[in-house]
């Protein structure tokens, strides 16, 4: 019996050793521009699996802290601006939540380690600790945080699951939208994987300008806002007398 299973065991290591290699190997001999349109022409074509392959690998994407904006820009490219958000906001927040959860339990030391060598996570916590939906939902807006580590570090803090998802949908929104968009103003595939759109026609260059303008428009002044109301919380918050998240991380290890 225990032979069988430490064969079986063996069996599956090799044939996963096998699909690895054959993996790398053929990354390494196909261009990655090849790969890029296999994938966009798979998305297109599949239907619901492409929906399902599209939001599986965003969550995985968010949670190993790769940069996930080029699926977004996919999603609007081949979805469109409506669909594609209402495919990637609610993604996005499931892989945020995912990375929260995450962030508070298995990976909580690690976190622990990265957010001390950020010395302004001191004072986002103490906001947190006053206002936590309100910060967290700024820091969604403003680019103070990167996105991904921004996932974990906020579960160090003291909010709550519920108030950093219901904030971070919220929050997220404009940005994924922004990004949806670019991505459905690509005309093909080829502009889409090189990342140099060009619009069709005089009367395309028009929409695809005044669209642009108004949307980048549109997320500066959000961006702003929420940069300036957060740089006010985070000055009046008063982090030296307080029990910082990384310590408390730290105490708990």
């Amino acid at each position: 019996m225990n032979r069988t299973r430490s064969s079986s065991w063996s069996w599956g290591a090799v044939t996963g050793g096998i699909a690895v290699a054959g993996v790398l190997l053929a990354w390494y001999w196909v261009p990655l521009d090849q790969w890029s349109f296999l994938l966009i022409d798979w998305v297109r074509s599949a239907g619901a699996l492409g929906v399902a392959g599209v939001a599986v690998a965003y969550v995985v994407a968010t949670i190993a802290m790769l940069p996930g904006a080029a699926l977004t820009l996919v999603a609007g490219f081949v979805y469109g601006p409506v669909w594609g958000t209402l495919l990637i906001s609610p993604v996005s927040v499931i892989a945020a939540a995912l990375a929260f959860l995450l962030g508070r339990s298995v990976a909580r030391p690690w976190v622990a380690a990265r957010v001390a060598a950020r010395p302004e996570f001191e004072a986002i916590d103490a906001a947190i600790a006053a206002q936590g939906f309100r910060i967290v939902f700024l820091l969604r807006l403003s680019p103070l945080f990167p996105y991904n580590l921004l996932n974990y570090g906020l579960a160090l803090t003291g909010i709550s699951f519920w108030s950093y998802v219901a904030a971070s949908a919220i929050g997220m929104l404009p940005g994924t939208f922004l990004y949806v968009y670019l991505g459905s103003l690509v005309p093909n595939a080829a502009e889409l994987v090189r990342g140099r759109p060009e619009a069709s026609g005089p009367l395309g260059n028009v929409l695809y300008w005044a669209g642009l303008v108004a949307t980048l428009a549109a997320t500066m002044m959000i961006t702003r806002a929420a940069r300036k109301a957060l740089r006010v919380s985070l000055t009046g918050a008063a982090p030296p007398r307080q029990e910082t998240a990384a310590n408390r991380a730290s105490a708990q290890r």
